[in-house]
């Protein structure tokens, strides 16, 4: 595999990261969130799609799959997504932020158009393996070139706001199953392609939008080019300037001496990560295991639920996961700025903390059967919207407490984690509660996952990092900074 090599390999010394982290808020930052941010509303349409579809694609009159070959659809897509965060994560530290999120745009929207036109099993599932390398690959690219290219103080709002855009793309999905699958309006060999369809029609306009997002200033330091750095930042400079309503920016003198440095292996990388952060590792861990069970368990087991204990009718879900789609994506939106304000540690803690309690509340409630198909869904809703700015903290957290060197390979490392444990344990746990139509060994998958909520904000108290207004090189120094930032005055 070919790799950038550094323009210069001479030391030099840039105000980029200050110059960028002073920036106001302007139409460019919102451009950026549009352009990269829908990554996780095409990821919440493609998991509430394949699972609003399973029992169609079951029809004789579709693919007249199994539910075996079901089940393992749901397998391929992990893997895939497994697969495409590990690749694309080692290329995106290697050839840059701009060139991986184009590649992974462009391998789903060829992977989402081709799911619409499988005639079989085998196409189907390597059409969905290669769609969940695109979503995969994209998580990394994303998550690192949103953090890299938004102001400090604001980052972890951002952050937090386009992670929970995934539950957009869920309502959507939602409602879009509930007119697809209408066998009045649709053929039903002709709902569920169009319905494939609708992500990569999305992912179309997008593309045009990413042509105007940069490539990351910070990455093109560490990486030999600050001749392109400083292009970057001049431009954008010159256009938020351009505003009558904020005029000249102010000076900086913040400075970082960089000296560039060839790629980092992956000895050096499993060094960083166990012996000079050994505990910011065992935070990401603690954070991104935690989350996948609770969502994989809970969220991903909610039709069984509701049409096993309480009667729901399959094809009317849909209509109960849109409140519950919709109060997780307020939960980042209305809390997210508190943790610029508030700061990481108190939040991530207090978020966690208080979905334990209301998961466990909530189990509860039903052990003792008292709740109805609403007021279950209402308490799901209120659990989730804490727990998806704690979930969403986690991508955070990973994506800004190493080094930039290797950002979008650590993303991939703690995204794969999760996913292998959170997306095949939790699943298979409740699954197999579910199917004992026991209310109290429900119960008691709600109160384990819960105490692993519990015990993660253990780790955050002890292992948690300020991180709030601080600029990346701060909170985690280039592996190719000769000296910690310093003022030229």
């Amino acid at each position: 595999m070919t790799t950038v090599s550094p323009t210069t390999s001479e030391s030099f010394r840039t105000q980029v990261p200050a110059r960028m982290d002073r920036l106001p808020w302007s139409r460019w930052h919102w451009l950026v969130i549009a352009a990269l941010g829908v990554t996780w509303i095409i990821d919440g349409l493609e998991v509430t799609l394949i699972g609003s579809f399973g029992a169609v694609l079951e029809d004789p009159g579709t693919l007249h799959f199994t539910g075996s070959q079901i089940g393992l659809l749901g397998t391929a897509y992990l893997t895939g997504a497994v697969s495409g965060a590990l690749v694309f994560g080692w290329l995106t530290d290697r050839l840059g932020r701009k060139k991986l999120f184009t590649v992974t745009l462009g391998l789903y929207l060829a992977a989402a158009c081709a799911t619409a036109f499988s005639w079989d099993f085998w196409s189907f599932a390597i059409f969905r393996f290669l769609t969940g390398a695109a979503i995969g690959g994209e998580y990394s690219a994303i998550n690192s070139a949103i953090d890299e290219l938004i102001p400090a103080r604001v980052r972890g709002w951002t952050d937090l706001a386009v992670n929970g855009t995934f539950w957009l793309g869920a309502a959507a999905g939602s409602l879009a199953s509930i007119v697809l699958l209408d066998r009045r309006l649709l053929d039903v060999n002709v709902g569920w392609r169009l319905g494939f369809g609708l992500g990569a029609a999305l992912g179309l306009v997008v593309i045009f939008l990413r042509q105007h997002v940069p490539e990351s200033p910070r990455w093109l330091l560490t990486h030999g080019e600050p001749e392109e750095a400083e292009r970057v930042v001049d431009e954008l400079e010159k256009e938020i300037e351009a505003d009558p309503k904020v005029g000249q920016l102010p000076e900086v003198d913040e400075e970082m001496a960089i000296k560039p440095r060839g790629p980092i292996g992956f000895g050096e990388l499993a060094g960083v990560m166990l012996r000079t952060y050994p505990g910011r590792t065992a935070l990401g861990l603690a954070l991104i295991v935690s989350q996948a069970f609770l969502y994989n368990g809970v969220f991903f087991t909610m039709p069984l639920v509701l049409a096993n204990f309480f009667g729901v009718e399959r094809d009317r879900v849909g209509l109960y996961l849109l409140p519950f789609a919709f109060s997780n994506f307020l939960g980042p939106v209305t809390l997210g700025r508190f943790f610029d304000t508030v700061g990481r540690k108190p939040m991530i803690a207090g978020t966690y903390t208080i979905a334990a309690v209301l998961l466990a509340l909530t189990g509860w409630l039903f052990w003792i059967d008292v709740l109805t198909p609403g007021t279950q869904t209402a308490l799901w809703a209120l659990v989730f919207f804490f727990a998806s700015s704690a979930a969403s903290s986690a991508y955070l957290t990973v994506s800004e407490i190493f080094p930039i060197e290797l950002r979008g390979m650590v993303i991939a490392l703690f995204f794969a984690t999760g996913t292998l444990v959170g997306g095949t344990l939790a699943p298979w746990l409740f699954g197999s509660l579910i199917d004992s139509r026991s209310r109290t060994n429900l119960f008691y998958g709600d109160l384990f996952a819960a105490v692993l909520l519990i015990a993660t904000v253990g780790v955050v108290l002890v292992f948690g990092v300020k991180a709030e207004g601080a600029s990346l090189e701060s909170v985690a120094r280039p592996l190719s900074a000769e000296e910690a930032s310093t003022n030229s005055a």
